[in-house]
């Protein structure tokens, strides 16, 4: 990788968090060029606007979540464990992989009908995270570990909706409670409603 290109990878990561805690409106060129030790020129010298910066920073922030969210999944499997497992690293890695918490519900509060290529952006990566949720549920489906009758797509909307509204909520009050009660809620969901059970000779049944 050439000088440059590492140079503009470092610029995004370090702008990652400042665009996720502060807002695009709120972060400033100056906590821009304190975080990444460059003037305001050696920034712009990589990247055409401070839109373009922040979408790049959205994109890194949101792959960050997304690793982490779906992190030693690929190892389990049954299908409903595995999304058990994805529920346990929403609520275990919501903090620390960047910071200011989760960059999909901070951007699309953010940018609310004010900045729609940042909205686009929120757009997109909702639309990832569900369609990502969709193909486990799916793949579980054909081998009968999840029940036939599933809806994958409002299985994976529930999901994420359930987890999502469930940080604003713990913001809002400052407390746990919310967030663990909606992952406790949609492991008991996926146990009672989703899982397939095995009949007493061995073949798998919705």
């Amino acid at each position: 990788m050439r000088k440059g290109e590492q140079t503009r990878l470092e610029i995004i990561r370090k702008a990652a968090p400042i665009f996720n805690q502060k807002g695009y409106d709120g972060a400033a060129l100056s906590d821009l060029m304190q975080a990444t030790g460059l003037e305001k020129g050696g920034i712009y010298r990589h990247f055409e606007s401070k839109q373009e910066l922040a979408g790049e920073a959205f994109d890194h922030a949101w792959k960050l979540a997304m690793d982490a969210r779906f992190a030693g999944t690929h190892e389990i499997p049954n299908t409903v464990d595995r999304l058990k497992q994805i529920i346990l690293n929403f609520r275990g890695k919501r903090t620390g992989v960047v910071p200011g918490g989760c960059p999909l519900l901070n951007t699309a509060i953010d940018c609310d009908d004010g900045n729609p290529q940042l909205r686009a952006k929120a757009r997109q990566a909702l639309s990832s995270w569900l369609r990502r949720l969709e193909a486990i549920i799916e793949e579980g489906k054909r081998r009968g570990e999840v029940r036939s009758a599933i809806d994958s797509a409002e299985l994976a909307m529930l999901i994420v909706s359930t987890l999502e509204g469930s940080v604003m909520i713990r913001r809002l009050q400052k407390k746990d409670g919310p967030l663990d009660l909606a992952c406790d809620h949609l492991v008991e969901h996926l146990e009672t409603k989703v899982r397939a059970r095995q009949s007493k000779v061995g073949t798998r049944k919705s």
